[in-house]
C-alpha cells in the first residue's frame, strides 16, 4: 500500500480552496490535513505541534503573507516540506520568483484534476516536477539573469554523479535511474546525497536548477 501523501492547501479563494480539497480528499493516497486562507495562517499551523505535510500546495496572491514570501520562510525553516504553486499567474517572472525562492512544481489554476493528482504524486516520488514549459522559462531566466557560475569548478562532480544528475533532470524515479545505469536503489540515493551536499543544493529541485546553471545537462537532454 502506497504512503499517504499529506497536503495543506493554502489558498484565500474560499470556494476554489474547497473545491480543491474536495477532490484532493476523493483520492486514496492522499490526505488534506490544513487548510489556510493565508500565509500567516499556514506558518501559525506549522510552528504548532501539529503534524508537518509532506506537500503544501500555495498560492501566491494572498493578504497578510503572500505565497512567495511564505515559501521562503518555509524553505529556511521546514526544508523537507516541498512546495508546489497554484496560482492564476501564469506570467514568467511568476514562474521564475517562485522556483528562486523553492517551489518544486508551479501550475496554473486552469489546470485538470488529473494534472493535480499526477503533479503531487510527482512530487511526493522524485521531490520537483517541472514541465517543459517550466523548465524552458528557468533555463532563460538563468541565462538572461547571467546566474550561471561558469567559474565555478564542477570537476569535483563524478562521472557517475553526472550520469544520476542528468537522469533526475529528465525527471527519472530513483528506481528508473538504478535500472537505467544497472545499480541498485540505494546507491542511486547515496549518488543524489552526494550532489546535495556538493553543490549545497536544499532540494532535488535545486539540482536541477544547479544542472542547468552549469550547463551540465541540455535542454534538449531533458
Amino acid at each position: 500500500m502506497s504512503k499517504t501523501i499529506k497536503i495543506i492547501l493554502v489558498d484565500d479563494e474560499v470556494l476554489f480552496r474547497k473545491g480543491i480539497s474536495f477532490l484532493l480528499t476523493r483520492e486514496e493516497n492522499i490526505e488534506v490535513v490544513f487548510e489556510a486562507s493565508n500565509g500567516l495562517e499556514l506558518m501559525e499551523f506549522l510552528k504548532s505541534d501539529n503534524p508537518k505535510p509532506d506537500i503544501i500546495i500555495m498560492d501566491l496572491k494572498m493578504p497578510l503573507l503572500n505565497g512567495i514570501e511564505a515559501t521562503k520562510i518555509i524553505r529556511k525553516d521546514f526544508p523537507d516540506i516541498k512546495i508546489i504553486a497554484l496560482t492564476s499567474y501564469d506570467s514568467k517572472s511568476f514562474i521564475a520568483n517562485m522556483v528562486d525562492v523553492g517551489a518544486v512544481s508551479y501550475l496554473v489554476k486552469n489546470t485538470t484534476p488529473q494534472e493535480l493528482f499526477a503533479t503531487i504524486n510527482e512530487v511526493a516520488e522524485k521531490g520537483f516536477y517541472y514541465s517543459d514549459y517550466v523548465m524552458n522559462i528557468i533555463q532563460k531566466d538563468i541565462v538572461s539573469n547571467k546566474k550561471s557560475k561558469c567559474s565555478f569548478d564542477t570537476n569535483f562532480i563524478t562521472s557517475r554523479e553526472l550520469e544520476v544528475l542528468q537522469l533526475i533532470c529528465k525527471q527519472k524515479s530513483t528506481i528508473e535511474i538504478g535500472e537505467k545505469l544497472f545499480i541498485s536503489p540505494r546507491t542511486v540515493e547515496g549518488h543524489r546525497n552526494n550532489l546535495l551536499l556538493k553543490t549545497e543544493s536544499k532540494n532535488i529541485a535545486g539540482l536541477v536548477v544547479f544542472a542547468i546553471q552549469h550547463e551540465l545537462v541540455s535542454l534538449g537532454v531533458i
